[in-house]
């Protein structure tokens, strides 16, 4: 989300183009120390959202509904454990991945604030069967509990605080081995603060620059049962795997035409802390179009 996370689009339909990679090398263990495993991690996503906002209000808010499909992923995974490698591995696939619905949003814009809480969740549409090495989707349902919020910091906005979380509630997944697993919940934020710069007098083309970032946290136990690594070995408790987190900063930039409801975007985090989880970087590109509904009139002269 970034910079601009608590602001809903105008009433109408909206396109948004999200183009994400993720690159990892290091993966670290449950106290944050990198472990013998040598390798790399990459994935790359395009999400292409549909966004409907109608033009009547609930509660002095507008209602959004959305819907990201299709969704392409393409990871590849190579790990070397020892030197030499007593063991490797390899894994990648590319397909259609889950699909994203966020059936009901409520937000309001306020002389210095966005707001807007919501629920989502995903299904599992994307390829999965249990062991394989090329997934490209989760094999769970998950539950997603939103909430956006700008706040402007000077009178004509330019200036901008924002924070996004998202809490997840996942379903059961079929695992390896006859075992079942249900992953913890997971807590997340995504923060910037933003300065808009006009490109030109009229205000019809804008810069915004700002610094941003994202943190998450495993906040409960896993269920279910996961593959002993014993051969032969029963199941063990999901419980006994680690919690995981992340946390990373980085930069984005928009390109705006207001007059044209187009915004164009990049983002990259480093990240710089991370438990049981791989320790990399993130970039993230794309465009939002609004297709006004309805049609706005003209500015006055």
């Amino acid at each position: 989300m970034g910079l601009n996370a608590g602001i809903m689009p105008n009433p109408g339909i909206s396109v948004i183009n999200i183009d994400i990679n993720y690159s990892a090398g290091t993966l670290n263990d449950r106290n944050g120390n990198p472990t013998p495993v040598t390798g790399n991690y990459n994935v790359w996503v395009v999400e292409n959202i549909l966004y409907y906002v109608p033009k009547f209000k609930v509660l002095g808010g507008n209602l959004g509904f959305a819907i990201a499909q299709p969704t392409v992923a393409n990871g590849s995974l190579v790990i070397d454990l020892g030197n030499p490698p007593k063991f490797s591995a390899n894994g990648g696939g590319y397909g259609f991945t889950d699909t994203y619905i966020q059936p009901v949003t409520l937000g309001w814009h306020l002389k210095r604030a966005d707001f807007y809480g919501g629920y989502a969740f995903f299904a599992p549409s994307g390829r999965y069967t249990p062991g394989a090495t090329n997934n490209v989707g989760s094999g769970y349902w998950g539950n997603d509990f939103i909430t956006g919020t700008t706040l402007y910091l000077t009178k004509n906005k330019g200036t901008s605080v924002n924070l996004f979380t998202n809490w997840e509630f996942h379903g059961a997944k079929q695992g390896a081995n006859n075992t079942s697993v249900t992953p913890g919940q997971t807590f997340t934020t995504e923060w910037g603060l933003g300065q808009v710069i006009p490109l030109k007098k009229d205000f019809s083309r804008l810069l915004q620059l700002g610094a941003v970032g994202y943190d998450q946290w495993q906040v409960s136990d896993n269920g279910g049962t996961v593959p002993n690594p014993i051969p032969a070995g029963p199941p063990l408790p999901a419980a006994l795997v680690p919690h995981y987190s992340v946390h990373s900063a980085g930069l984005q930039s928009n390109f705006i035409l207001p007059a044209k409801n187009l915004n164009f975007y990049f983002k990259y985090y480093w990240e710089y802390s991370a438990k049981s989880h791989p320790l990399g970087n993130t970039a993230a590109f794309g465009v939002a179009w609004t297709f006004r509904i309805p049609k706005p009139p003209p500015p006055k002269p």
